[in-house]
């Protein structure tokens, strides 16, 4: 999912940047209203962090001209103590606020509960096939099973999903999940898709092709073993068939032959 912060307090940004990029959301800083304004009413965004205090543009004119055009869920940051502010925040289309000084937890879970509302377009859980991400809890799982991404790997994967079946290039890529304007020497696209996600589904097709290797193996095994088995059978016949007969088995001889072999060979020798 990709966030706007829109926060003047520099080491503030920072801060609440950094800390949303380690739960694996896309993260645009900005610190004065005029860009602001720009970046949330010509972008698509899953989720609005706005300080009431800017220069330039405050931030009740930025949310203003962003509802006459978006949905987005708009949480509001501010050191503004007096009631009376947030009341006029949440009238012209807050979502939610919360007090400077903030605790990151607080605001974290804010952004949760938010984004499990949405708006009238955010999809909460995407699927492919077997393939789940869960764009809040910020998880991916393959029929079931959790996988475990880098909050970049998992904000590409996340922007692929959103748009399966449509055709992305790398300069979108880079645009959407790096926060970059591109820049035809880089290969960053590339090592993520071709290098981190391609040698993901080349160990499963390895496993499948080793998987596949060893059911052969038995196949060839079993052959073999019939091809032997067969082989033995017929040496068997053969040595059985070139064995003596026994005095039972051997076939009787006529007498009158018997009689007359001795006289034969004596007259053979003669």
């Amino acid at each position: 999912m990709r966030i706007l912060v829109v926060e003047d307090d520099v080491p503030l940004a920072k801060f609440i940047g950094k800390g949303l990029e380690e739960e694996h959301y896309a993260v645009d800083i900005v610190h004065d209203g005029e860009q602001a304004r720009i970046m949330a009413c010509e972008s698509d965004y899953d989720l609005v962090i706005l300080d009431l205090t800017l220069p330039k543009l405050d931030g009740i004119s930025i949310l203003q001209q962003l509802r006459d055009r978006k949905r987005s869920p708009v949480l509001i940051l501010t050191g503004r103590i007096r009631l009376e502010d947030r009341i006029r925040a949440l009238d012209a289309g807050a979502d939610d606020c919360v007090l400077k000084p903030l605790s990151f937890a607080e605001l974290s879970a804010r952004v949760r509960a938010l984004l499990r509302r949405g708006g009238s377009t955010l999809e909460v859980k995407l699927r492919v096939d077997d393939l789940e991400l869960d764009r809040v809890q910020r998880t991916v799982a393959r029929a079931g099973k959790r996988i475990e991404l880098t909050s970049k790997e998992f904000a590409l994967l996340e922007y692929l999903m959103r748009n399966a079946g449509r055709r992305v290039t790398r300069t979108m890529i880079i645009e959407h999940v790096w926060n970059l304007k591109f820049d035809t020497g880089t290969n960053v696209v590339d090592v993520y898709v071709n290098e981190r996600f391609y040698n993901f589904t080349r160990a499963k097709l390895l496993e499948g092709q080793i998987r596949a290797s060893g059911e052969i193996f038995e196949q060839q095994i079993t052959f073999v073993a019939s091809i032997r088995d067969a082989w033995q059978e017929i040496r068997n016949q053969e040595l059985s068939a070139l064995q003596p007969a026994t005095d039972a088995e051997a076939p009787a001889v006529p007498a009158a032959i018997l009689e007359g072999e001795s006289g034969a060979a004596s007259q053979w020798r003669a």
